[in-house]
């Protein structure tokens, strides 16, 4: 998004859905965890294939950046993260949304500069197969990676989303238009919208986290 009309559309949007951010939260030296969404080359890496950028972008280089800063104060204090990585087969498509991170060309892999995360001891990494990442960890025999890693690090916290150390991918309406059953995505009015629905749900929103 970049024209006035975009950015009108965005301002409208925000006036018509407004919410108040929660300001600052000072997380606690314990029964917390981080949790990251899918930070990988397909989503995040410019040219890297359909659903990323297709030029730097700055809101998804903040999350990274973000992303990669609040990682390591975790490691450093041993502090649990709880990492998923959208991959995907090649025969088993995800409508409305067009092929990506498929397993084998590097779409699915971490960015770049997080890597150094799967060699990490505090960290649990789960590919998810399908847009929801909670349901992806819903094992054949009914247990779940993602509630038996809540209860193994006895993490208390409530839901809090980082407004600076998260994104989402720019599918602009006259690309989407080319891509059969694919929805627009304009990254600026969903990232918005992403937000407000959180908070609608009992998250709450900060703009700063402190450790």
């Amino acid at each position: 998004m970049g024209t006035e009309a975009d950015a009108a559309a965005v301002d409208l949007l925000r006036s018509q859905i407004p919410f108040q951010v929660d300001g600052e939260i000072v997380l606690p030296p314990r029964g917390v965890g981080l949790v990251l969404v899918d930070l990988c080359n397909g989503f995040c890496t410019v040219g890297a294939g359909n659903l990323a950028p297709v030029a730097p972008n700055k809101q998804i280089s903040k999350m990274v950046e973000e992303a990669n800063r609040l990682s390591k104060l975790f490691c450093d204090r041993n502090l649990p993260i709880f990492a998923f990585l959208d991959t995907h087969y090649p025969d088993k498509p995800e409508p409305p949304y067009p092929p990506h991170c498929i397993i084998g060309t590097g779409e699915e892999n971490f960015v770049p500069d997080l890597e150094w995360l799967e060699k990490e001891p505090n960290v649990t990494i789960k590919r998810k197969s399908c847009i929801d990442g909670y349901i992806s960890c819903i094992e054949k025999d009914g247990s779940s990676v993602f509630v038996d890693w809540v209860g193994k690090y006895q993490i208390k916290t409530d839901v809090v989303i980082y407004s600076e150390g998260c994104a989402t991918y720019d599918l602009p309406v006259e690309i989407a238009m080319n891509i059969k059953g694919a929805l627009a995505h304009p990254q600026d009015l969903m990232h918005h919208i992403g937000l407000y629905m959180a908070k609608g749900r009992g998250a709450k929103v900060v703009d700063r986290v402190v450790i």
